[in-house]
């Protein structure tokens, strides 16, 4: 899938940060299962034509997109904005990404507030990937990446991204 990074094995290092974050995660699912309080957090999907760009993080079964939570004193859009640079080493402009969804559900315990952005690229952007946080990054069509285990929120944004360009070829 994709093109992979510069470097495409993990090592040794890599792979003990990877078994952290699982560890941390599974600990976090715990506190959440109890406490059950609210998260904020974004996500932001990249989309050049019918292709979007998916990450998997090392610590979870599912796909998903760039993002995480948004911290105190930031909006959605600047958390999301430095978390793809964080997570990808892309830099976008705050003014061009467009909030898509934004919603509240549950999801592993928690009250999870999330917003989800969007933004077209003219080309596929260069993907770094940390193999520590995130393991693998690419663009995909979208029909392929709706064949995935999503984040439930990011199936939602793109399954109304098809039906939006099935209406768009129909008028």
């Amino acid at each position: 899938m994709g093109s992979p990074s510069p470097r495409s094995e993990p090592t040794l290092v890599d792979r003990t940060f990877q078994l952290a974050y699982f560890c941390a995660y599974r600990m976090m699912r715990a506190y959440w299962r109890v406490a059950h309080p609210t998260t904020h957090g974004t996500q932001i999907l990249l989309f050049h034509g019918d292709d979007v760009l998916l990450v998997k993080n090392s610590y979870v079964p599912y796909w998903s997109a760039p993002g995480g939570y948004i911290a105190s004193g930031e909006t959605g859009r600047d958390a999301v904005v430095r978390e793809l640079r964080e997570e990808i080493g892309f830099a976008a402009n705050p003014d061009e990404v467009r909030l898509l969804l934004e919603v509240k559900h549950e999801w592993e315990g928690k009250i999870d507030h999330c917003q989800i952005f969007g933004l077209d690229v003219p080309d596929r952007v260069p993907v770094e990937i940390d193999h520590r946080e995130v393991v693998e990054a690419s663009f995909i069509p979208i029909e392929q990446a709706l064949g995935l285990v999503l984040f439930p929120p990011l199936r939602t944004v793109l399954e109304d991204r098809v039906r939006e360009r099935s209406r768009n070829q129909t008028h």
